[in-house]
């Protein structure tokens, strides 16, 4: 049995959730008649004290169009250069917004509300207009560490007061909230905008959904179907983001817990140097010899265990709803007689 801890972008859907799905009932989102695609916009909105939702394929488009919706062309968007805004979605802040990115350099991936005010540009002609902030969290670069719920208010005070939109990227938000024993209003009350991805820790095949005000919702549709992201009877695939909101988020805790154990037996080992103890599902570590990241994953893959080299230098892995206790136990097996 292969234990693939690549991402918790691997799990499959459940029986009870292609169930779900395949119940669903449908229309065309394009119309907005979709009603599991409506059902599962307000569900998220409400669940955040948020006036709209808007249900996309991916975390990386709910993420663009909220910078584009936020920013014009020739703005600043201010974030850690661990982000994944800024890491990973194909130089779409350029790309899709004109923008350019201030990166600061955080702890694990988190920025604070002083490194914010630092990084604001004066009022000059010659500057790029600071517009928006984007924060991750978790941090999927930092270890899946997550933020302090009154570090954020401090970075929403520095916006508020200089004219700042705030962004979430909360793709593995839920991790956090289960981690931290935070509410998902109080998110709600202190970002413009939340990206939360259901294609992670809580197991739906497809589907990322973007929370705000009901006009910048509204606008984000129009730039949705811009990026050829209107879908027609997607409710099916709602019906998997539903269910997961229903009954895959306290379960996250069993992830959490999962990667705390192999972070203890991945510790005790003489080669891994500089793990970043796990908050959440997350772990990322330095390979010292006689193993290289390369040699590390190959060794695991052999053993039938997927893991991912993400530097040079670090290894991650990440625990998800697919990995059982069953596969733990064979996975410390497996680092032991390294």
């Amino acid at each position: 049995m292969i234990i693939d801890l690549r991402s918790d972008t691997v799990t499959k859907p459940s029986d009870a959730m292609l169930e779900a799905m395949l119940k669903a009932p449908v229309g065309d989102d394009v119309f907005s008649e979709d009603p599991t695609i409506n059902q599962l916009e307000s569900m998220a909105a409400n669940m955040f004290g948020m006036e709209a939702a808007l249900f996309c394929p991916s975390g990386t488009m709910t993420n663009q169009i909220a910078i584009k919706c936020h920013t014009q062309p020739g703005d600043e968007v201010i974030c850690d250069e661990l982000s994944h805004i800024y890491q990973y979605e194909g130089g779409g802040i350029a790309f899709n917004s004109g923008c350019s990115v201030k990166l600061l350099k955080g702890n694990k991936g988190r920025i604070t509300a002083a490194q914010v005010l630092e990084g604001i540009n004066p009022d000059h002609d010659y500057k790029a207009v600071s517009s928006l902030v984007s924060v991750e969290n978790t941090t999927n670069r930092g270890g899946g560490a997550c933020y302090n719920c009154i570090d954020l208010q401090d970075i929403k005070e520095v916006c508020l007061k200089y004219n700042l939109k705030l962004h979430l990227d909360g793709a593995r938000l839920f991790n956090a909230l289960i981690a931290k024993q935070e509410t998902t209003k109080e998110y709600g009350n202190i970002f413009d905008s939340i990206s939360i991805c259901l294609s992670k820790g809580l197991g739906t095949p497809v589907g990322s959904l973007l929370l705000g005000t009901a006009a910048f919702i509204k606008k984000g549709r129009r730039v949705r179907k811009v990026f050829g992201g209107g879908m027609r009877q997607a409710g099916y695939l709602a019906a998997a983001g539903i269910f997961a909101l229903e009954n895959n988020i306290h379960r996250l805790a069993a992830d959490h817990l999962h990667a705390k154990q192999i972070g203890e037996a991945l510790s005790k080992k003489d080669f891994v140097t500089n793990l970043v103890e796990p908050e959440t599902n997350i772990l990322v570590f330095e390979v010292l010899q006689p193993y290289t990241p390369v040699s590390f994953v190959e060794f695991m893959a052999r053993n039938e265990v997927l893991a991912f080299a993400i530097s040079p230098t670090q290894v991650r892995l990440v625990t998800h709803l697919d990995i059982t206790p069953a596969m733990v136990t064979r996975l410390l097996s497996v680092i032991e007689k390294m």
